[in-house]
Order: C-alpha cells, then structure tokens, then sequence
C-alpha cells in the first residue's frame, strides 16, 4: 500500500511539509509506503478545458510537474493534498495542479482514499480545506477525516511542531488513512467488490448532453 503526500506550497521544506511528514511517519509506522511529491515553486498554468486529456489521461502541456504526478496515480492507494492557505484560499500553485489533474481524469481516482490538509498562519484555514475537498467528492474517492479540522497553525516548521493539536490530528489522520487502505485490501480479499460506476450522465438542468 502507498500513499502520496502531495505539497502545494512553493517552499519544498516549509510548513506544509512539516505537517506532511508528520502524517508520513504514521503511516510509516502503521505499513504504508509513502512518497512526497512537490507541485514545485515555477508556475502551473492553469487548466485550458481543452479536452485533450479525456483520453489520454495526460495533459498537453508536459514541461511541468502535472503529468509527472499522474504517472504515479496507478501505483498510488491513497492521496494527502497540503497547501498553505494564502488569503483564505489555497495556494497558487495547488489550485491550478489539482484542476488540471482532475479534470477529464476522474476515473482514474475512483475508490482511492484521500485527504486534504492546510497550513495557517493564524486564520482562513475552513476556506482552503473547503476547496481543496471537493476535489475528492465528485471522483468517488472516500474522504479520510480526523479528530478536528485537518489544519495547523504557525508561521514557521519550528511553531508548526508546536502547535500541539494539529500534529496530533495529522498522526490521527494517517492512522484513519492506514486503516481506511487496509479494510479496502481486506475487502477485496474477502470477495467484496469496489462499486460499479455507471456511465455518467451530465445534464444542464434543462436536457441531457450528447
């Protein structure tokens, strides 16, 4: 089992990642693999709704790090998406990654575990988390939670560690994680298929689209 922690600041070793790692080492502890991969600090072009990847599952645009990260999705069971909160949103790298690796390429989420995490100065967490769930909700991927808000509070790596209750919710969120991944794998052993999923059917609220 294995899951990818993916960090969306643009400092590869800040708060974020602190936070990340945190999770990694429970999850470590707990028999799954991790990996951390990062958007990276030049800018992510936002998605063109080009359609290009419908098939492909590959965007168009290779030079940067989209199409690297979704080479690791087959290989992946579970998904942790961090991003500092930068006026109360996500970040400016994160937003225009994740629109480019969903869109087009639900399927290839389905079933699989994820979660998000922010990291906050001080405050704007809830919109940020917000955002960065509805990803998971509308590519079936169940959503791993824990003991509070996946968030923490500080300024630097060094205050990220000290705020005491959101390290602890990131050790509770790797363990849900951990167990979530190994009650999907003791399914299947047992014989309990993961859900059909229908075609979709899309509509604009006044006749369905071709």
């Amino acid at each position: 089992m294995k899951v990818l922690l993916v960090n969306g600041s643009q400092h590869q070793h800040g708060c974020t990642h602190t936070a990340l790692q945190e999770i990694a080492t429970e999850l470590q502890k707990q028999g799954v693999e991790t990996e951390e991969f990062w958007c990276g600090n030049k800018a992510i072009m936002g998605c063109q709704g080009c359609g290009h990847c419908a098939e492909s599952k590959r965007c168009w645009k290779g030079d940067d790090t989209v199409n690297a990260f979704l080479e690791k999705v087959a290989e992946t069971d579970g998904f942790i998406f961090g991003t500092p909160v930068h006026f109360a949103g996500t970040s400016g790298f994160i937003k225009p990654f994740m629109d480019r690796a969903f869109c087009s390429k639900l399927s290839i989420f389905f079933n699989k575990p994820a979660a998000a995490i922010v990291s906050c100065r001080r405050g704007g967490a809830q919109g940020a988390f917000e955002d960065m769930n509805r990803y998971f909700t509308i590519a079936c991927m169940p959503v791993v939670s824990s003991q509070y808000w996946n968030e923490v509070h500080g300024n630097t790596p060094d205050e990220v560690v000290q705020d005491l209750e959101g390290m602890q919710t990131m050790r509770q969120l790797g363990r849900n994680m951990a167990w979530m991944l190994k009650c999907i794998e003791a399914g299947k052993a047992a014989g309990v298929e993961l859900p059909e999923h229908e075609k979709q059917i899309r509509t604009n609220f006044i006749q369905a689209r071709p």
